[in-house]
């Protein structure tokens, strides 16, 4: 990842106060960073292959914007869909088509799937080594043990946004809302990682005293799905405040993060849009090339 952007231009200001954690910019250097490592190993066919399963228009735009990003990264953006009525074994069969595929080097299954399908054994299928979405159980389990393999990208973006505005992590006390399997429970795991060394607590939807839980906090991380959900209550002053979640409001796409009120407070902010959203797109990237090089081809 690029390091030498002044820290004096990365951390500027909103008008409230905080830092404005730009998801966008840092997706942007990183893209340009991973385009300029394959021209530099001679264009290799650096392969990324998306599966699209059903007609949910939220997916169908996610997996727009992450072919494109893959595209301009410099990458091959190849695209297998499968419609509302595809069955078990039709999904599947697909995916383990590309998982013995020596031209893919990452795969991406979009979620959610259809109701009926059962994601596991869709997601089973992918290699290790191509899992470039880090969700596989074999994974998640590598995740927990400590070794090596691919990050959740959602949660890797959440560390790579820390790392760039330089957040400091060591002995601080972080609370992450939700448990879910795709931000949740990961974070809480990478920020408790040896040269993190956050303390990390993990909150739900039945957590007692949830404001007060969390103004005790250095870093708060909500990926909830719950629209507001986070107010000026729920900070000290001069937080860090991660917004994972998203939610619909009148057609509107808003996080669980009342930005302008939390602005005010927070030392540190991630917008929504803008803010980790770009991230998950970019680490996507990043643990692609970094399979086309496990696999020998850069």
């Amino acid at each position: 990842m690029t390091t030498d952007t002044p820290k004096h231009d990365i951390l500027k200001r909103s008008d409230g106060g905080a830092v404005i954690m730009d998801g966008n910019r840092l997706r942007d250097e990183i893209i340009a960073d991973i385009r300029a490592a394959i021209v530099k190993a001679n264009q290799p066919k650096v392969c990324l292959a998306t599966v699209l399963i059903g007609n949910n228009p939220a997916s169908r735009i996610y997996v727009r914007q992450k072919r494109r990003k893959a595209t301009e990264a410099g990458m091959i953006s190849h695209h297998v869909e499968l419609g509302d009525n595809a069955s078990q074994i039709e999904a599947e069969a697909a995916v383990r088509e590309l998982a013995t595929d020596p031209n893919v080097h990452g795969i991406l299954v979009q979620l959610p799937l259809p109701q009926g399908l059962d994601t596991s054994r869709i997601l089973n299928p992918i290699p290790p080594a191509k899992d470039v979405d880090g969700l596989t159980p074999a994974s998640l389990g590598r995740l927990v043990k400590g070794e090596a393999g691919h990050l959740p990208c959602t949660p890797l973006g959440v560390i790579r946004l820390l790392e760039r505005y330089w957040i400091p992590t060591t002995g601080k006390r972080a609370v992450i809302i939700g448990r879910s399997i795709l931000v949740g429970l990961p974070l809480v795991i990478l920020l408790g990682r040896k040269g993190v060394d956050a303390t990390p607590t993990l909150a739900h939807s039945r957590t007692r005293q949830l404001a007060e839980l969390c103004r005790s906090a250095d870093i708060v991380i909500s990926a909830a799905g719950v629209a507001g959900l986070v107010t000026s209550d729920f900070l000290s002053a001069g937080a860090t405040v991660i917004d994972v979640g998203i939610s619909r409001v009148s057609k509107a796409i808003v996080g669980d993060v009342d930005f302008e009120a939390c602005r005010n407070i927070a030392g540190a902010i991630t917008p929504m849009p803008g803010g980790t959203g770009p991230m998950t797109i970019a680490c996507l990237l990043q643990n692609t090339l970094e399979a086309a090089k496990k696999l020998g081809v850069l």
